[in-house]
């Protein structure tokens, strides 16, 4: 597994620069409290998902590599990472499938529970990596600032004793936004906590940390 990882790894490393390049000249990110993540050690990153981009911020926030746990249907060559719609074009999804299946993302078959899935995912943080998930298990295109979270990441934080470092996302996916931002939260782990109570506390500091960014954008705006 160990060495299966590394060789992922350079690929992501190789792919990196380009991405987050792209994604900060296109986006314009504001991102606040990157010190916070841990630099060695296993670790569940984990925020809101509003768009297909959401990944990209803990990745132009930290140099480790970030092994994201994707849907199945980009594995598939159905869904593209470069499109808000599901309806990508041959391109996107070709380039998606080869991004997701080369640079250390963990396919997830959402249509039941994925216990390979976990079984990997808990594999990359007993080697002392991280992790890359989104507990709403969607991008979240209602009016409610938030899905409900599932227990997956703190499952998988409490199994392998690793830190949640939580972040909050808002603001605009517009070309050289100027609202959006990325803020990160205080690690924590799960401890002696139930599943119930650690993913609770999760949602609401993800919470925390989106009004903070709805509060200071709102600031903004009246001055």
């Amino acid at each position: 597994m160990k060495k299966k990882v590394n060789e992922k790894a350079s690929l992501y490393k190789f792919l990196k620069p380009l991405i987050i390049t792209f994604y900060k000249l296109y986006t314009n990110p504001r991102i606040i409290g990157k010190e916070l993540i841990p630099t060695d050690g296993p670790i569940v990153v984990v925020g809101n998902h509003k768009h297909t981009f959401d990944q990209f911020a803990p990745m132009a926030s930290t140099k480790r590599v970030i092994h994201y746990m994707a849907k199945k249907e980009y594995f598939d060559g159905k869904h593209s990472l470069f499109s808000a719609g599901y309806n990508p074009t041959w391109v996107g999804r070709k380039v998606t499938k080869w991004i997701v299946r080369n640079a250390g993302c963990i396919s997830v078959d959402r249509s039941k529970k994925d216990a390979d899935a976990m079984e990997h995912a808990i594999e990359v943080l007993s080697e002392g990596m991280a992790l890359g998930l989104f507990p709403e298990g969607t991008r979240n295109t209602t009016d409610a600032l938030l899905l409900p979270f599932k227990f997956g990441a703190v499952s998988l934080a409490k199994k392998t004793d690793a830190y949640i470092v939580p972040f909050g996302i808002t603001g605009d996916y517009k070309f050289r936004s100027k609202n959006l931002t990325i803020r990160f939260g205080e690690p924590f782990k799960v401890g002696d906590m139930s599943l119930g109570e650690a993913n609770d506390k999760l949602y609401k500091v993800v919470e925390s940390l989106m009004l903070q960014g709805m509060e200071e954008e709102k600031n903004k705006t009246v001055e």
